[in-house]
C-alpha cells in the first residue's frame, strides 16, 4: 500500500467518520451504506485513489481541502445544525455573511429561536425582521 500524506490521512479519517455517523452521501445525494464505497469515496477525496492519475489525485485533494476550508463538508454542516445536507436550498442566505454574523444580527433584533436556526433560516429571519 502506498504511503499517504498527513492531509490525505486526515481526509480519509473525516470521510470515514461521516460514514460512521450516517452523514456521508454520494454525489447523487443518497446515504452511503456500504463501507467499501465509503473507503473509495475517502481515497478519492484524499487524492489517494489508485484508479486516478497523479494530476487528477492532486486536483481532487485540492478541491476537498478547499471545501473543508469553506466548511462545506457533511461533518461541518451537521455541527452547524444543518442536518447533514450540504446542498444550498437557494433561499435568502447572502454568501458574504457568515452564520456568526447572521446570528449576531438576529441577536441584535431579538429574534426568538435563533440558537436552533441554520444559516439559511437565520438569513431569512434577519431579512424578515428588517422589513
Amino acid at each position: 500500500m502506498a504511503t499517504q500524506s498527513k492531509e490525505q490521512q486526515e481526509t480519509v479519517e473525516r470521510v470515514m467518520h461521516e460514514f460512521k455517523q450516517g452523514e456521508l452521501e454520494t454525489s447523487a445525494g443518497k446515504k452511503v451504506k456500504n463501507p467499501k464505497q465509503a473507503i473509495a469515496i475517502g481515497l478519492r477525496e484524499a487524492g489517494a485513489s489508485k484508479y486516478e492519475s497523479d494530476e487528477k489525485n492532486e486536483e481532487n485533494l485540492g478541491r476537498t481541502k478547499e471545501r473543508e476550508r469553506r466548511g462545506e463538508t457533511a461533518e461541518d454542516t451537521a455541527e452547524e445544525g444543518g442536518g447533514g445536507d450540504s446542498r444550498q436550498s437557494g433561499t435568502a442566505a447572502a454568501p458574504e455573511r457568515t452564520k456568526e454574523e447572521l446570528y449576531r444580527q438576529a441577536k441584535e433584533k431579538d429574534i426568538p429561536g435563533r440558537s436552533e436556526m441554520n444559516k439559511q433560516e437565520l438569513a431569512a429571519a434577519v431579512k424578515k425582521a428588517g422589513k
